[in-house]
């Protein structure tokens, strides 16, 4: 059976990494990609052609939202070193509004949508570096990774490391000591070249974090 699968990203984003021999690669040629890999699912697109929210309602931007991100079972935010503009509020950039429609539950015609499985897919910058966000053994001693969540939009930073309950591996050589152990975050980030190599276990990854949503402290609203 096909999922339905939202990808919210950063279309015009050129600070990734170049595929092949195209020196103008943007985050946008990223999903393409995903669009070949996933064919058998139904992927809806985030992409909004540049077009600037700060003139519309709440309401008219949860309309434009509503047919593509409703019926939809899991969410891919593409992580992208440029995805923020930094000098424009959150509240005017589709992203935060996309990630926070995905995990609202929302009725139509007396049915409601649940909260989306979302997975954080991390796109490699002009470099070919992930540094910007996720650091590889961090920690000699326990090989831990470190993530730069406040790189994030906000609405990103407040679902990550928000596991009610969480367990710790207790570190004395990483600097604040105590370091999360098992799956932390209600939103799993994940480098690109391992998703693209095993998509179907990160996906799963994605699915069983979200069949024990009530274990996580979910920030709904992006403001």
């Amino acid at each position: 059976m096909s999922r339905k699968i939202f990808v919210t990203y950063k279309y015009s984003d050129s600070r990734v990494a170049a595929l092949g021999n195209n020196f103008n690669t943007t985050a946008r040629d990223f999903v393409n990609i995903l669009e070949e890999k996933l064919s058998l699912d139904h992927i809806y697109k985030g992409e909004q052609d540049g077009q600037s929210l700060a003139d519309f309602e709440d309401t008219t931007i949860e309309s434009k939202l509503r047919d593509k991100i409703y019926d939809s079972s899991l969410t891919i935010v593409l992580i992208s070193k440029g995805m923020k503009e930094v000098f424009i509020p959150e509240k005017d950039q589709w992203m935060p509004w996309e990630i926070s429609y995905s995990l609202k539950e929302h009725a139509r015609n007396g049915i409601t949508s649940k909260t989306n499985a979302v997975l954080a897919v991390v796109v490699p910058d002009e470099n070919g570096s992930y540094d910007y966000y996720i650091t590889e053994n961090s920690c000699a001693k326990c090989n831990c990774r470190t993530l730069n969540t406040p790189f994030l939009f906000k609405i990103l930073r407040d679902n990550m490391f928000n596991i009610k309950n969480p367990v710790y591996n207790d570190c004395t050589n990483h600097a604040i000591n105590r370091v999360y152990t098992g799956y932390s975050s209600y939103i799993y980030s994940v480098k690109w070249n391992d998703f693209i190599g095993n998509i179907e276990k990160y996906l799963k990854i994605a699915y069983d974090i979200h069949s024990s949503v009530y274990n996580y402290n979910i920030t709904k609203m992006h403001k």
